[in-house]
């Protein structure tokens, strides 16, 4: 369904942690500045910066209830945040041939692909909402690797012009 899907694309598309989309009630979200504000994560509040792709998910969704990942009981009066996304996500694995893919691979890949485009592991770990450097470190030799592209791609133009090419 179009809400299982939803959350799936926002975790994939900011990092968060499952609990963080299955959570975020429609008051948290401020479409006009790409904004979550998360009141309870697992380091505390933490705001969320949306890109335009996570935004795009996010209006795709409909909106039944408080939550923005509508649950079995939404729109009612003891509505709950949706459980888990277990049996979407383990169609998806299958379907993809995929196996022992968790769920919270999702944030690993984001910080790992952000800490390869060179961004620097302080601005990935504030974008994960993380309190402590430390965390983020694991994927210091990814963010080396991106360092090393780009100190190629510089020295490569430096000797070309040494050469006088």
């Amino acid at each position: 369904g179009p809400h299982a899907v939803g959350a799936i694309r926002l975790l994939m598309l900011t990092g968060c942690r499952l609990r963080e989309i299955l959570d975020l009630e429609w008051a948290h979200v401020d479409a006009e500045r790409g904004l979550l504000f998360l009141p309870d994560s697992k380091t505390g509040r933490k705001t969320v910066v949306l890109s335009s792709f996570a935004q795009d998910a996010l209006t795709a969704l409909p909106r039944v209830g408080r939550y923005v990942i509508a649950g079995r009981d939404a729109g009612t009066k003891g509505e709950q945040p949706r459980a888990d996304i277990k049996k979407p996500w383990s169609a998806i694995c299958s379907r993809a041939g995929l196996e022992g893919l968790r769920i919270h691979d999702l944030r690993h890949s984001f910080a790992s692909v952000g800490a390869g485009s060179g961004l620097g592991l302080s601005v990935v770990g504030d974008l994960l909402g993380h309190t402590d450097s430390k965390t983020t470190a694991r994927y210091a030799h990814i963010a080396a690797e991106a360092s090393r592209r780009a100190a190629e791609a510089i020295a490569g133009q430096i000797a070309a012009a040494m050469e006088g090419k």
